[in-house]
């Protein structure tokens, strides 16, 4: 892309200048730059708020009353120790841990815990402790002093109040990852700092354990009514038990233990009977069954073993086995009929009598008993099977019974653990387990812990450049001055021709540009070059320069950019053409009696309105007498006559026109030229007023060749150094050599 294509898109820009972008896409400078640039700029403000909060920070820390901090150490444990097997309702922590530590650190910073310290301590009507705060205020009815001592009516509200003096100052700071928590106070006393802590974790483990004994306490007062509960329950269904059983005949024996250690439960007396009757059934069908078995076996022959073993028919039957005997050895010699045989055979017959006698006793006897035991069993069997009779009547009529002996049985042993949990709530809370205690006591600070001169004094520092850059960037987001060339393009969208750089105090612009090695005709010569892109021509053949106010530098930019034309070798004239605040004349040192208004006004020789600025190498032509309305003389064709008419002689015709603002003479003056050059003074006009006035121009129709940033000081540059650097190079160099 050649000069004169990226002119006529700059150009584009130039009609909408307000909010356009520079065009031709120049890097712009890095974040951290800026920041340097701002900070670099602003540095006396900076610097201000740094030393004013430093100062503020000194004498704050000076007159600072001293506090005093004091600290103890507690540990909180998760469950306290199991004195008893009684185990609570709570369930077991697991995930609940964090909760229950931060409801620990909540009560710890309890208005209650507070006020609590604060009463143990005496200081609810303690009036250095209140001003020592700074809390006694006589006006209010609570602390107003009587006879030294403050009213009794007041006392809830002190209270209150000292409870939270000491929330306010107190501190409460778990380690991590551990169960200890330290208690901090800070105060102006460090006495008093160190009392406090001390009674607060006292305090803090008094009403823990309280806390637990006023949970035991209504436990028990829950079980004592449900056990009040229960009992009556187990009277009335014992009493409906025993009523039914009254009504019922139903008869239960006690407990008893079995040999093995074993209890049965209650049982009826018809149960016992039966089995009492079955058994002596059993017993009887044994007895009855042995009798049987004798009876049957006893014959009439005397072989039972019942006369077998009967002593007497022995004893006769061995005597007849004598006689017997004796008879047979009479009867060898002797014939039956001899006396003593017939006398032993008597005896023989009579003892045979008295044998089967004693066999037939016998023999009834066995009889007798197996009748007995056949009578005795039948008894039994009818009276086992009355009792059945009554076990079954009494199934059926125990149904009711046992139901209301299992609701006894239900209450009973509701009510004992009921009981047993009342018994052991009793010993916990005799026991008075704690699960806090204290691990290092507070002792009284030796060094107050505030105020830290040094750490205050750096964090004054640190606020006063936190204030201070805010201010650097709020200054400069309000700042809306062109601080730097390249501005012109970015918050302008003007083409940038270049820079002009402000002259010293000691020399004047006249001096800078006579002076052929100077800043002024470097930068000037920069511009020139610069001005030959903006047509296909080369340099413009007619322009003006303008501004958007008065004293930006457009008359010695006229004049700069004239000369070097001059210098250039091409004759080059310049008209004054403002006829409101003419300035030309004085560049050549004549008056202004003849010029640019007497040619508007008619006259046509334009010969005797031009001078010479011999040192300078140009002509001139001065504004002339001030007219009434130099607009009107500028709407008419005049000044594109004369415009031509100068063209046909020179080679570039330069008008010095007047500022935009506030009048109309700068966009008809720029009408009748090629183009314009537009001054911006560097740090001296807003942008926004620049954009304004370039609107005027562009609402004209008027073609603007570019920007001149004037009086630019290097060193409140945005980035100063590389312009400073283009401006001065070899300039000592060169000053060395001449000298």
């Amino acid at each position: 892309m050649n000069i004169v294509t990226s002119y006529r898109d700059n150009q584009a820009a130039i009609r909408n200048p307000v909010g356009s972008e520079a065009v031709g896409g120049t890097e712009g400078p890095s974040v951290l730059e800026q920041y340097l640039r701002i900070a670099r700029r602003w540095r006396w403000v900076i610097a201000g708020a740094i030393a004013g909060c430093f100062l503020i920070g000194l004498v704050i820390t000076l007159l600072t009353t001293p506090q005093y901090t004091a600290d103890a150490t507690i540990e909180i444990s998760r469950e306290s120790d199991q004195v008893t097997n009684f185990k609570g309702v709570e369930r077991e922590a697991s995930v609940t841990d964090q909760e229950f530590y931060q409801t620990q650190y909540g009560l710890l910073k309890s208005r209650t815990l507070a006020e609590r310290v604060a009463t143990e301590l005496r200081l609810v009507d303690d009036p250095k402790f209140f001003e020592m705060f700074g809390v006694a205020d006589q006006d209010v009815p609570a602390y107003k002093i009587s006879n030294g001592h403050y009213p009794a009516q007041g006392r809830a509200q002190r209270q209150r109040d000292a409870g939270q003096i000491l929330l306010d100052r107190v501190g409460i700071d778990p380690t991590r990852l551990s169960r200890l928590v330290d208690i901090r106070f800070t105060s102006p006393d460090a006495g008093f700092s160190a009392k406090v802590v001390n009674a607060w974790a006292e305090n803090f483990i008094k009403t823990n354990l309280e806390r637990k004994i006023q949970a035991t306490s209504y436990g028990r007062n829950v079980l004592q009514r449900q056990l009040a509960e229960y009992k009556n329950r187990l009277d009335e269904s014992q009493r409906q038990m025993v009523a039914y059983a009254s009504k019922e005949q139903i008869i239960d024996l006690p407990t008893q233990t079995n040999a093995n250690g074993s209890t049965t439960g209650d049982r009826s007396i018809v149960v016992d009977n039966l089995a009492a009757l079955n058994t002596a059934l059993n017993q009887a069908t044994t007895e009855r069954i042995a009798a049987e078995s004798r009876y049957r076996r006893a014959g009439g022959d005397g072989a039972s073993p019942e006369a077998l073993g009967n002593t007497a028919i022995n004893n006769l039957r061995q005597r007849r086995a004598e006689l017997a005997a004796q008879y047979q050895q009479l009867m060898v010699r002797f014939e039956p009929e001899y006396p003593q045989a017939k006398a032993i055979k008597s005896q023989i017959d009579a003892l045979d009598r008295s044998i089967t006698r004693e066999e037939s006793r016998v023999s009834g006897s066995l009889q007798s008993d197996y009748r007995q035991a056949l009578m005795r069993e039948q008894e039994l069997e009818n009276r086992v099977k009355a009792l059945k009779g009554d076990y079954l009547d009494l199934r059926r009529r125990s149904i009711q019974y046992n139901i209301y002996k299992q609701e006894v049985d239900t209450n009973r042993a509701l009510y004992d653990g009921l009981l047993q949990r009342f018994k052991e709530i009793g010993v916990a809370a005799g026991v008075g387990v704690n699960n806090v205690s204290i691990v290092d006591t507070a002792d009284i600070p030796e060094k107050p812990s505030s105020p830290r001169l040094l750490l205050n004094l750096l964090i004054s520092i640190v606020v006063g450049i936190a204030l201070g850059s805010g201010a650097a960037l709020a200054l400069e987001q309000l700042d809306e001055a062109i601080a730097d060339p390249a501005e012109v393009e970015r918050r302008l969208g003007l083409p940038l021709l270049g820079s002009v750089p402000r002259t010293s105090n000691d020399q004047t612009p006249r001096q800078a540009l006579l002076d052929r090695k100077s800043e002024l005709v470097d930068a000037y010569i920069a511009i020139q070059t610069n001005l030959r892109f903006t047509t296909e021509h080369g340099v413009p053949r007619s322009f003006s320069v303008t501004s958007t106010r008065p004293a930006e530098g457009k008359s010695t930019t006229s004049i700069a950019l004239a000369t070097v034309l001059a210098r250039a070798g091409k004759r080059v004239i310049l008209i004054d053409g403002d006829m409101r605040s003419p300035s030309v004349h004085h560049w050549g040192g004549v008056g202004h009696e003849r010029g640019v208004s007497n040619f508007l006004a008619g006259e046509e020789d334009i010969s005797k309105l031009t001078f010479e600025i011999a040192d300078l190498g140009l002509t001139a032509m001065t504004a002339g007498p001030i007219p009434p309305n130099a607009a009107e003389l500028l709407t008419g064709n005049r000044l594109s006559i004369l415009i031509e008419r100068l063209l046909e002689t020179y080679d570039h015709v330069i008008v010095d026109s007047p500022p935009v603002m506030g009048l109309a003479d700068a966009p008809l003056i720029a009408s009748r030229v090629e183009g314009v050059v537009y001054a911006v003074e560097s740090h001296g006009i807003r942008s926004s007023q620049v954009k304004t006035a370039l609107n005027r121009l562009a609402a004209a129709n008027v073609h603007i060749f570019g920007g001149v940033l004037t009086k630019f000081e290097a060193r409140k540059a945005h980035y100063g150094y590389g312009y400073e650097y283009g401006y001065g190079y070899g300039r000592d160099d060169r000053d060395a050599k001449s000298a």
